[in-house]
C-alpha cells in the first residue's frame, strides 16, 4: 500500500497531479483544493495517499492533509459515493466545513456538491454523522463562524454552474487580497470570460 508520496510536481490538471518520485511518475487524483495547494510545477511536494484496487484499475488519490484523507476514506464507504464524488465534495468544501455540514445535518448545502443529490446528501449524513469524531480538525474556519469571502464566492460560482476547478483557477492569487464577496465574484467572472 502506498501511504505517502514525496517528490517533484511534474504537472497537474483539473482532477489530478503527476508527482515524480525517484524517476517514477505517479498520477494522483486530487481535490481542487489540494491541487491548488501544490503550487507551481517543479515544487517539492508531499501528499498523503489512498490506493484503491479494483478488478479493472488501480487508482491513487492524494491529499494535502491527513484529515482530508480520513474524510475521503469515510465518504467512499457511503453507498452511491465513489472516489470522484468524494473528491468533488472535498473540492467544494474544506474538510472542517464538510465535517460541520454533516454533523449539523445540513443536507441542502451538501446537495450543492456536484454529483450529490438530496438523497445521497441524506445518506451521507445518516452514515457518517456518528463516524467523524476521530477525524482531526485542520483548524480552518468552521461553519459556526461566517464563511470567508473566498468560500462564499466559491459557493456562489458553484451555484452558477462553474466547476470547482474553474473557480479555483479564477480566484487563485486574488482570494486573499479582498474580503468583499462581490469583488471576488466579479473578478472570477471576468477571468472565466462570463462578463
Amino acid at each position: 500500500m502506498i501511504a505517502r508520496l514525496r517528490g517533484r510536481l511534474v504537472g497537474w490538471d483539473a482532477t489530478s497531479a503527476v508527482i515524480d518520485v525517484g524517476g517514477v511518475g505517479f498520477k494522483v487524483g486530487m481535490s481542487t483544493l489540494s491541487l491548488a495547494s501544490l503550487g507551481e510545477v517543479g515544487n517539492e511536494v508531499t501528499v498523503f495517499t489512498t490506493m484503491i484496487v479494483r478488478e479493472d484499475a488501480i487508482a491513487l488519490y492524494g491529499f494535502g492533509s491527513e484529515p482530508e484523507q480520513q474524510l475521503f476514506e469515510k465518504l467512499i464507504t457511503v453507498s452511491g459515493v465513489g472516489p470522484k464524488v468524494a473528491l468533488s465534495a472535498l473540492g467544494s468544501f474544506a474538510p472542517d466545513n464538510l465535517k460541520a455540514l454533516i454533523l449539523s445535518e445540513d443536507a441542502a448545502r451538501i446537495a450543492t456538491i456536484p454529483g450529490i443529490g438530496k438523497k445521497t446528501a441524506q445518506r451521507i449524513i445518516l452514515d457518517l454523522r456518528g463516524a467523524l469524531d476521530n477525524i482531526d480538525s485542520l483548524g480552518t474556519s468552521s461553519l459556526a463562524a461566517t464563511p470567508s469571502a473566498a468560500a462564499q464566492a466559491s459557493e456562489a460560482l458553484l451555484g452558477m454552474g462553474f466547476t470547482a476547478a474553474e473557480i479555483d483557477l479564477a480566484l487563485k492569487g486574488y482570494a486573499g487580497q479582498d474580503t468583499d464577496v462581490g469583488s471576488l465574484i466579479r473578478h472570477a467572472l471576468k477571468k472565466l470570460g462570463a462578463v
